[in-house]
């Protein structure tokens, strides 16, 4: 497997999840992860991404609430999700690619997709 998202689920607003993503080791120990999300109908955005030295980045959206890290022993980068809110609700991805990612990254290696519900 090159990379697999999991943790997902349906929680209340206020509630925390820790989505996981396990990436194959030649991926991990070179490349940059970054967890994106999705909603119907608009497009893939960036939540947060961290480098193979472990440098972190955060767009608006995660800041504050949520926690990017990475386990080097079991090569997985985890997205650590508190206070949700049901605008959190989305298909939430894990992508890698050379350097830092950003915005205008394309990433070429995806996960699957982990469906994160929300309730109010």
């Amino acid at each position: 497997v090159q990379l697999q998202a999991s943790g997902g689920g349906l929680v209340r607003a206020g509630e925390s999840l820790t989505l996981a993503c396990l990436v194959s080791e030649d991926i991990f120990k070179d490349k940059s992860v970054a967890w994106y999300r999705q909603t119907p109908g608009k497009q893939r955005d960036l939540v947060a991404s961290i480098t193979s030295r472990g440098r972190s980045d955060y767009e608006d959206i995660a800041k504050d609430r949520f926690t990017i890290s990475r386990d080097n022993a079991k090569n997985t980068v985890y997205l650590e999700m508190n206070n949700l809110r049901p605008e959190d609700t989305a298909v939430y991805y894990c992508a890698a690619s050379w350097g830092l990612i950003s915005i205008a990254t394309i990433p070429t290696t995806w996960g699957q997709g982990t469906q994160v519900t929300v309730s109010s």
